[in-house]
């Protein structure tokens, strides 16, 4: 029998009378929901892998292509800002258009921007190449997290998100050093080759292991999208990552291109004026009005801000500070998401136990420990503190994870799941965008007023602990109720 038509059977044994009234859809048996979440893994795999691959590849990157700090930032910007802006747009569409075909129009995009970045023949097509990527996986995780909120129950849904967020730590361990190797024995071009591998396996991961019929399909949906809703919120978001690292875009330095921002804070305003008055808005903004939602979101965005300056950071820092190779730096980094893999579905459990507050609150205490300790590092100190350091933080970073994942999506109804988790998603992925960024903005700065390079970096991590501390004062205020 094959996986789809044993889901039917699963479906139809478990249906109950009303799922056809409601015009819901039918719930799935315990057995098909595990089968779901395993396929679904696999779509989840690209990102980590993409993103253990670029962190490795980049100071060869930078090498090759004779750039500062803040435009090496860009590379991994560049994927980053369309990845971070579809997210909502992809969650919003799959409330009404369906989640796995979204799913599989975004592998098949992703997998074409590989091909891109691999045969780039300059800057520019490796640019082009990594917003294609970006464009193609973006739905990747909201749509599964919503799927995953979906058909699994209130009292098991941490449990579920811890294990599917799990498998992204995983890949993180186990890609750094291949891609290191890869790097250091080909280049960084061939270093994108497992990850075009990745792109066709989730493809047909999701074709053969996702049935059809999970989600509702509303007719006339696209046509009644707010698309112009969606394009005010993504200008906006565009232009302020612009203001944060405009030298590579309008020539002008950082944080002083007054014009960018305030077109940011103009786009924003009229969004919100746009969705007030949209019978069907692309963003309700009703859900910020969900405290939990709202507080989940801020802490994973400011959890996201301090990973991606860490990850951006540390290779560059084991570079230029220590001389490492990419193989070298592979083998360092691995053990970060190694920790990750061995809290993640704890802390899931944990958030179904307890509650997202304390996770969230030690998590994102461990990031500014961190942090502090990279800016009091010496350049000599051994290379077995970097690993213990770094494995430190896998654990802290890792503990949160599911637990935010269960918060957001704690008070959500089901059709409005899709919709939340594209949210939540961009406000984390947003924070991503915002960390690369800033990192190579504020180590560019430094350098450039002559500081050493150790002293440098160091001011660098120091800024990013500041930021941490913000998060940690969020955390306290997450409180829901545990059944």
């Amino acid at each position: 029998m094959s996986a789809q038509a044993q889901v039917e059977l699963d479906r139809r044994t478990a249906q109950p009378p009303v799922a056809e009234q409601t015009g819901a859809p039918p719930p799935v048996s315990r057995a098909a929901a595990n089968r779901i979440l395993l396929s679904l893994m696999f779509p989840t795999m690209m990102m980590p892998l993409l993103e253990s691959t670029i962190r490795v590849a980049l100071p060869v990157i930078r090498t090759d292509f004779q750039i500062p700090a803040d435009l090496t930032a860009w590379v991994d910007t560049v994927f980053t800002l369309p990845f971070m802006l579809l997210m909502p747009i992809y969650g919003r569409l799959s409330d009404g258009v369906g989640k796995r075909r979204l799913m599989l129009a975004g592998t098949v995009i992703f997998s074409i921007g590989t091909g891109l970045t691999i045969f780039a023949p300059g800057l520019a097509g490796l640019m082009v190449g990594r917003a294609v990527q970006g464009i193609g996986v973006g739905g990747m995780m909201p749509l599964s997290m919503a799927m995953i909120s979906a058909i699994f129950p209130p009292q098991e849904r941490g449990k579920a998100l811890g294990t599917w967020s799990a498998i992204g730590p995983v890949v993180g361990f186990v890609a750094p050093l291949s891609a290191g190797l890869l790097v250091d024995r080909w280049g960084w071009r061939l270093a994108f080759a497992p990850t075009l591998v990745m792109g066709v396996i989730a493809l047909v991961a999701v074709a053969r292991g996702v049935p059809a019929g999970l989600s509702q399909i509303k007719p006339h949906f696209l046509r009644t999208f707010d698309w112009s809703g969606a394009l005010l919120l993504s200008l906006a978001l565009t232009c302020f990552i612009f203001f944060l690292s405009s030298r590579p875009i309008t020539g002008v330095a950082p944080l002083q291109d007054w014009r960018l921002l305030g077109m940011t804070l103009l786009l924003l305003a009229g969004f919100i004026v746009w969705e007030r008055r949209h019978a069907n808005p692309f963003v309700e903004l009703a859900l910020f009005r969900n405290r939990m939602f709202s507080l989940s979101s801020f802490c994973g965005m400011t959890r996201m801000v301090i990973m991606a300056g860490q990850g951006f950071l540390v290779t560059l820092y084991l570079a230029d500070v220590r001389g490492f190779g990419a193989a070298q730096i592979g083998a360092i980094t691995m053990v970060n998401a190694g920790a990750m893999v061995l809290v993640v579905r704890f802390g899931g459990q944990a958030a179904d136990r307890w509650g997202s507050r304390w996770p969230a609150v030690i998590g994102l205490s461990v990031q500014i420990s961190v942090m502090v300790i990279f800016a009091l590092l010496p350049a000599s100190a051994p290379v077995w503190v970097l690993v213990l350091v770094l494995i430190y933080y896998g654990l802290g970073a890792g503990f949160v994870l599911a637990a935010l994942h269960s918060a957001a999506m704690s008070h959500i109804a089901e059709s409005k799941m899709g919709m939340a988790a594209g949210l939540y998603s961009m406000s984390r992925f947003a924070g991503a965008a915002v960390g690369t960024a800033l990192g190579g903005v504020i180590l560019q700065g430094a350098l450039d007023a002559a500081m050493t390079t150790i002293a440098a970096y160091q001011l660098t991590f120091l800024s990013f602990g500041l930021l941490a501390a913000v998060g940690v004062v969020a955390a306290f205020g997450l409180r829901e109720k545990v059944s």
